[in-house]
């Protein structure tokens, strides 16, 4: 067994208190689907009693700390101390449709003492398949007690990338159209997904070679950027810097793959 911090022991609790009943509400999507409004209304509530179970668990575990989560926003806490980072349900519209991709996703963000904050501890939870990537700064990224590292591949026309799409609401659709005109040609697949969090755990995983999305919340990114890096990426914003979080932009891959996919995705939105 690979031994972990108390932080890790605590998400996995919330995040398995939470999974059987998004199993559950998953299982039940199917039948809604003869209602326009019904699915919807129904992802929605099953979206907010997982958050409901996490907060509890996290709270009762660190009651002074802050929690920052999709639904109900920011939770006030000792602003000395680190803040939960949450998403009770990353793939809604996957869940909505009776897709079975999608992923619960907790990370901790700690303050450092020059007042900037780092993430220390992220986890993505997949309900329905049970993996647990999970990773600590500096002590690697695992799947259960397998170690992570990304994918070794060298050269773009091997390469697998994730992404996102644009879609109703989010995103520059000329930006993005852009970007895949250029990295599009260049590698042997695109493949969206629907569920950042997991894209970037797969990254991390070995699985995708590389992934590019924006309009990312911080609660989408967080616990995937850990991994990732833990497991020997590089993840960077579309500028090649360390500021994903405030740009919301991420390019993920390793270190050679991301330094051609970066120029790739530079030269397009020039």
């Amino acid at each position: 067994m690979v031994s972990h911090s108390g932080l890790i022991t605590v998400m996995t609790r919330a995040v398995r208190k939470a999974a059987p009943r998004l199993r559950r509400d998953f299982g039940e999507v199917e039948q809604l689907q003869v209602s326009k409004k019904g699915p919807a209304d129904f992802v929605s509530m099953a979206d907010k009693r997982a958050e409901t179970t996490l907060i509890e668990e996290l709270r009762n575990a660190r009651p002074d700390w802050a929690i920052l989560s999709e639904e109900v926003g920011e939770i006030e806490g000792d602003p000395t101390k680190p803040r939960w980072v949450i998403d009770p349900l990353d793939g809604t519209s996957n869940f909505l449709h009776g897709i079975p991709h999608f992923a619960i996703s907790i990370a901790v963000e700690d303050r450092k003492p020059n007042g900037t904050t780092e993430i220390s501890h992220g986890l993505v939870y997949q309900p329905l398949t049970d993996e647990s990537f999970w990773a600590e700064k500096g002590r690697g990224a695992w799947l259960h007690d397998r170690r992570l590292r990304v994918s070794g591949r060298k050269y773009l026309d091997e390469a697998l990338i994730g992404t996102g799409l644009p879609h109703f609401g989010r995103g520059d659709v000329p930006a993005w159209s852009r970007i895949y005109g250029a990295i599009g040609p260049e590698v042997s697949g695109i493949r969206r997904n629907g569920a950042a969090s997991l894209d970037l755990a797969w990254v991390a995983a070995g699985r995708f070679d590389g992934f590019w999305e924006d309009d990312l919340d911080i609660w989408d990114s967080a616990a995937g950027v850990l991994l990732v890096k833990e497991a020997g990426g590089f993840v960077s914003d579309y500028r090649g810097q360390d500021r994903m979080f405030d740009r919301r932009e991420y390019l993920a891959a390793n270190s050679e793959l991301h330094s051609k996919l970066h120029k790739l995705l530079a030269g397009a939105l020039r």
